[in-house]
């Protein structure tokens, strides 16, 4: 009597995830530590994105973002032309999206693994949250400035409240 093969899948591993507080926290040294995390499997969730702070003279920074939106293409500048963002979460997504290989399969996986938001949803709320000691912004002094300060310089308009 012959018997038939029987599979068994093998169990899936614990899905690992990370709560990030962007309050305080180095943008790019913040984006290239989820980046690494993204790459090893972890599902990220970024909240408070407007406090991320970028480091350098705040009239500096705001001037090289607004000179990045004037430029322009003769050919369909819709399609072509570099698109800044103007919203602190697609300012943290977009840092950290530029660190990831997203010409390659398992970096557009990691792409999909993240999750940014401003300030903290109900969903989130109660959970333990990650900060980066060598990410704090203390140790710039005081050249620094908030994500959400240059987007509303940008021309970002806010979050209404809901009601």
């Amino acid at each position: 009597m012959l018997m038939a093969a029987v599979r068994v899948a093998a169990p899936k591993p614990p899905e690992r995830v990370l709560y990030v507080d962007a309050t305080d926290q180095i943008l790019g040294r913040m984006a290239a530590e989820v980046a690494k995390r993204l790459l090893e499997g972890y599902r990220v969730y970024i909240v408070n994105a407007e406090k991320a702070v970028v480091s350098g003279e705040p009239l500096r920074v705001i001037k090289s973002y607004q000179i990045w939106l004037q430029l322009h293409v003769h050919v369909n500048p819709y399609k072509w032309a570099p698109h800044r963002p103007r919203t602190p979460t697609m300012m943290v997504k977009k840092a950290v999206l530029g660190m990831l290989p997203r010409s390659k399969q398992k970096g557009r996986e990691a792409a999909r693994r993240l999750r940014v938001y401003i300030g903290v949803p109900h969903e989130l709320e109660g959970k333990q949250f990650v900060r980066f000691k060598f990410a704090d912004a203390s140790r710039l002094g005081h050249k620094f400035i908030r994500v959400g300060e240059i987007a509303r310089q940008l021309g970002w308009k806010g979050v209404r409240s809901r009601p």
